[in-house]
Order: structure tokens, then sequence, then C-alpha cells
């Protein structure tokens, strides 16, 4: 017996110890968010993978790339799993996304990132946390933890687990990741895993999309392997995992303890597979880059499904059924949709910066001179252009008042008027305003509008499927993503691999 917990010891202290620490948020203004509970008390979770491209570990460094400091965002994955544990969404965010991005600070006050208008992978320069605050800021999700995962971490855990079954629909090479496999199906450890979830130019059309989508199968994949061979359940297996997990993660403080991780693996493990959704957020191309994506219509219904806990798999909502013995708590009363009233601050004192989020030519020109004629600041002008579906005037800290003061000159209903990550008072004129310098009478709303009920409307343009889906193989690419040495010209990676005789396959 003192042998065994002395065992049971040295092994929770070696593994709290292989865990590495940062804080959850860093952004300047704000916070992570908070969740609210359903009606029975109980409060779901959200979670930010981040897998960091950063080889300043010898260990990554072997791996291949260029070594050295500095680190990007090459995944984001936002794991949500329902307040009641019946299902869960696991959505992927670009790497290649342009947003406003807020600024960040270290733990002693340095701004280690300046807010600025770019990629979100280029947040984790500033820490983990920083991009944290701008999922935090692109989403409006609380964000309640986030699990950062190296390169290694990848390899050990595939090898943990014993492999993870994958299928492609052609023969692939990518010579960028070195993936190289024949049509059908492999199982992946090592490096393959790696190669595999690191491709880009070898799957769909060749940019963060594709990838995402085979991210998304050999996920489901694992998550099939780990509950079929019974690992989590298995002491053996369970070690080996843990201790590969425990070496391959930076974690918030919430989750810093082996203990704070098995919890968030028994809550994601009372999710049934078939309940579990990959979706990737809609976004569009940039027209000024063709490389770089914008958020794109349906994602901001698809981020208000997951905050208002909804189940993207179809069947019962979360909160559908209540926990034994406990009574239900009726819901408040609803709030007016009528304007915030003209209170506050004089309008000339009030300078506005408005943002066209619809798409329209010469939108914000137009608010911007109806906001003048209404008195407001002589110095309000536009700001640059976002994409949105919703109007809003959102503010800093202490300026609710003269964000409360434009939204009754211009007709916005009170639930339009939220804290902003900015320091100024910014009008944000979405899709649902397209014309006219006074917000549509009946437009309004307490809140904005509810997502589509149906799933498959939340979920279109967002590639989405569910973790017990065995018949997909991850889509090789018929364009020409791909170079070799010796040719001149793109050539498909179907091309590459014929043409690759002498290059090992990555796995039989």
């Amino acid at each position: 017996m003192v042998l065994t917990a002395g065992a049971g010891g040295y092994l929770y202290y070696r593994f709290n110890a292989n865990i590495k620490q940062a804080p959850l948020y860093a952004g300047e203004e704000g916070d992570a968010g908070h969740e609210v509970a359903d009606a029975f008390g109980r409060t779901p979770i959200n979670v930010l993978v981040i897998g960091s491209d950063s080889r300043a570990d010898p260990e990554d460094c072997q791996i291949g790339g260029d070594c050295g400091g500095g680190a990007n965002a090459d995944v984001n994955l936002l794991l949500h799993v329902s307040a009641d544990r019946g299902n869960a969404t696991v959505m992927s965010i670009p790497r290649d996304l342009r947003t406003d991005l807020p600024g960040c600070r270290d733990a002693a006050g340095k701004t280690v990132f300046k807010a600025q208008r770019g990629l979100i992978n280029a947040t984790l320069q500033g820490g983990p946390g920083c991009t944290v605050a701008a999922v935090r800021k692109l989403t409006d999700l609380p964000i309640d933890h986030f699990v950062q995962v190296d390169f290694s971490g990848v390899v050990k855990m595939s090898d943990a687990v014993g492999g993870v079954p994958v299928c492609v629909s052609d023969n692939v090479y990518d010579p960028y990741s070195h993936l190289k496999l024949t049509k059908g199906e492999h199982t992946l450890q090592g490096m393959a895993a790696l190669q595999f979830v690191r491709t880009r130019h070898g799957f769909g059309d060749g940019t963060d999309t594709g990838r995402s989508s085979a991210q998304h199968l050999f996920l489901g994949s694992m998550i099939r392997q780990l509950k079929g061979a019974g690992t989590l359940t298995d002491p053996g297996k369970l070690l080996s995992l843990a201790d590969a997990a425990t070496k391959a993660l930076t974690v918030d403080p919430g989750l810093d303890g082996i203990t704070e991780l098995v919890g968030l693996g028994q809550d994601i493990s009372k999710v049934p597979s078939e309940r579990i959704t990959f979706t990737t957020m809609q976004i569009i191309h940039d027209p000024a880059d063709d490389n770089r994506r914008l958020i794109g219509p349906g994602a901001t219904d698809l981020f208000r499904a997951i905050k208002d806990d909804r189940s993207l798999s179809g069947g019962p909502q979360s909160g559908d059924t209540a926990p034994s013995a406990t009574p239900s708590v009726p819901s408040a009363p609803a709030e007016t949709a009528a304007p915030p009233a003209a209170t506050g601050p004089a309008r000339g004192g009030i300078t506005v910066v408005v943002r066209n989020g619809t798409g329209v030519t010469g939108r914000a020109g137009a608010l911007v001179d109806a906001l003048r004629q209404a008195g407001f600041a002589k110095g309000t002008t536009t700001g640059p252009k976002v994409t949105a579906e919703h109007s809003a005037v959102t503010y800093p800290a202490g300026e609710e008042a003269a964000a409360q003061q434009v939204a009754a000159a211009l007709g916005l209903p009170a639930s339009a008027v939220r804290a902003g990550e900015g320091d100024s008072v910014e009008l944000l004129i979405g899709t649902d305003w397209p014309t006219g310098t006074r917000y549509p009478a009946g437009t309004g709303t307490t809140t904005a509008p509810a997502p589509p009920a149906d799933p498959s409307a939340i979920l279109k343009g967002a590639d989405a499927s569910t973790a017990d889906d065995t018949s997909r193989c991850a889509q090789v690419g018929h364009e020409g993503t791909v170079e070799l040495p010796g040719y001149r010209g793109w050539m498909t990676p179907v091309q590459a691999y014929d043409r690759s005789k002498g290059v090992p396959d990555s796995a039989p």
C-alpha cells in the first residue's frame, strides 16, 4: 500500500512538473469573459487550443524548418463543451484570417503586441494570452482556458494512442510538410501524424481551409481511437498518454495541474462522438490580398449559436433536460427594444469613428455626415472597413453614455450599445443597415437576431462534420499548389507524388 501510494504521488508530481503555465488573458483592455449559467446552474466550457509553430525548443527544432525564437499560432481551435455535457463543438479559426487585433501586455504591464489590423496567427508573438484576447475580440465568446501544443506534442500523443487512422482521397505529396501517402487508409504515428496535421498545400485548394478539414478528420479519428481502445480506462495507456500530453502543453493557471486536466478530459469524454461537431468559421477572400481571409457571412451566427450553447449536431439542446431533482428557474422578462434615451454628455464633445461593414461603398461617409449634422464633433471620421452583419455602437471604458447618445441619434436599439476594445466610440454599420442614415424601423431587437434554428443553416459554408463519421477522406487538391526541384512551374500534389519516386512514403 505504501509503495502504491508513493508511486501514485511520484507520478502526480511528475506530471504536474511537466506542465508549463502562462496567463489566460493578456489583452490591454477587458478580460477573457464569463460564462452564463443555464436555468439549472450549469455552465459550458470554452477552451482555445493553440498549435504553436515555434521551434525554439531543441526537440521541436529537430523536426525541421527555421529554428530560433518567435512563434505563430499555426492552429486555433475553439472547443465548446455544452453546459449539460451532452454536445460539443470544435471550431477552427484560420491562421490567415485578417481582423482587428487587440494590444497585449505581459505580466509586468509592458506592451508586447500593438493593437493593429493583421493576421490572427501573429498574436502568439505576444504569448498565448494575447491569442486568447484576439479570439475573444473576434467572437465575443468567453474563453475559460487555453491549451497550447507544440510540434513535438503531436508526435508524442499520436504515438501514445498507438497511431491515428486516416484516409486520403488520392496519392499526395506535399514537399513543404513532407507528407507523402498513397490513396486510401493509413495509420499515422510520430512524424507522419505531424506532417498530416500541418499539410496545407496538399489538401483542398492549398489554403488553411483544406488543412482545417484534414485536422478535423484526424481529431475525430483520435477521439474514436481513445474511446474504442479504452485508453481512458486503461491505467497503462492513460499514464503513457498523460506523460506525453503534459510534456507538450502550456496551459493557463486554471488548468495547471493533472487533476484539472483530467477533469476537463472527463467532461469531454461524456460527449458522444456523434454529438461532437467539427467546423471552420465562415470566411471570404480578402479583396486586397488573395492569400488572406476575412470574416464571412454567417460567421457571427455561428459564434452566437456557440455562445447560446446550441448543439450543432442536431438532437436535444443543452438545457432541454434538467438534472434530477433540480427545480426549473423561470426566465427573466425580456428587455425593451427601444433606442436608449438621449442623455449624457453634449454631442459636440463626442467624436465618433464610423466603420463600414456592409460592403456598400460610401456608407461610412454618409453616416459621418449625418452625425456631424446632428451636432457630433467635427473630428468624427471614418475608420478601417470590416465585415459585419449587425450594426452596433462600441465604447471604451467610461464612455458608455456617449455611445448611448450616438445610438439614440441614429435610432439604434439599446442592445446595440456595448463595450469595445478600442480607445474611441465607434459606430459599426452592419449588413442589416445597407441604406439610409437612420437605423431601419422594426429591425432593432433587444439582442442580436438569433441564429437560424436549423444547425445546417448555421453551418452553411463552414465545412462541418461529426466525430463519428468514418466515411470521409482528406480531399487531396487538384490545383497547382506545390513545386518540386528540377521541374518548372506549379503542379498538383498528385503529380508531385508521381514525380517523387525516390521520396519514401510517410506511412505504409
